[in-house]
């Protein structure tokens, strides 16, 4: 039997941070969903597509294919093959990302390709709908959030870490547009699970957050993967 761990938070609360963390610590497989759609959304950009139109952007769903991969025991992810690690963490690829995850049929395909990897690995995965939509029996679900200041303060830090500038209020304007828009979207809003664990990591260091959700996981019946 594989044990499923979902993340679920708005942008910015350290979800993937905190997930891949988890999944090292019991050695089980860390999926990225974040990714799978940024690199949806970077798909839709490179190629012009109008990515307000529902209908523009299934016509050409069919041409992408979005993969995951270890490289050096790093999650990398591919874009019809090629890696686009490098390209789907700007704040444009980001927009996109959200606006492309509120389509059906996009949702459906990326979801179905998920559900296939935790069913047959125990898996940390984490997302906006993890727990309510992706792996609704999940093992144990996760609500982590943080004070929009504190998540706009941590993206202004990576943003610079990367040579990228960027002004703090438009950083915290970025994410409360992106909260609105996963919360308030048709497919699968931004929700809190009714049996997921309420996690606010705004006075938190991230290996606060790790060992409490460790904790959680023992007490379910985890067992790290030998």
């Amino acid at each position: 039997m594989s044990f499923q761990i979902a993340i679920d938070g708005p942008a910015g609360a350290g979800k993937s941070t905190i997930a891949k963390k988890v999944a090292e610590a019991l050695h089980y497989l860390y999926i990225d969903t974040g990714a799978m759609y940024r690199a949806m959304g970077l798909f839709f950009l490179d190629h012009g597509v109008d990515i307000a139109s529902e209908e523009a952007v299934e016509k050409r769903l069919s041409e992408v294919d979005v993969d995951l991969t270890l490289i050096d025991g790093v999650q990398h992810v591919l874009l019809n093959g090629k890696d686009v690690n490098s390209l789907i963490r700007t704040e444009e690829v980001g927009m996109a990302a959200s606006k492309v995850s509120t389509y059906r049929e996009v949702r459906s395909k990326l979801v179905a390709a998920q559900r296939t990897i935790a069913g047959e690995k125990s898996v940390v995965m984490d997302g906006r709908d993890i727990g309510t939509v992706v792996l609704p029996d999940a093992s144990l679900k996760i609500y982590l959030t943080a004070s929009v200041r504190t998540r706009a303060l941590r993206r202004l830090k990576d943003l610079e870490q990367s040579g990228q500038t960027a002004d703090l209020s438009m950083v915290e304007k970025d994410i409360e547009d992106r909260d609105t828009q996963d919360k308030t979207r048709k497919e699968s809003p931004l929700r809190q699970a009714e049996d997921a664990v309420f996690l606010d990591s705004s006075d938190l260091s991230i290996q606060e957050v790790t060992d409490r959700i460790l904790t959680l996981a023992y007490e379910r019946g985890a067992q790290q993967v030998l």
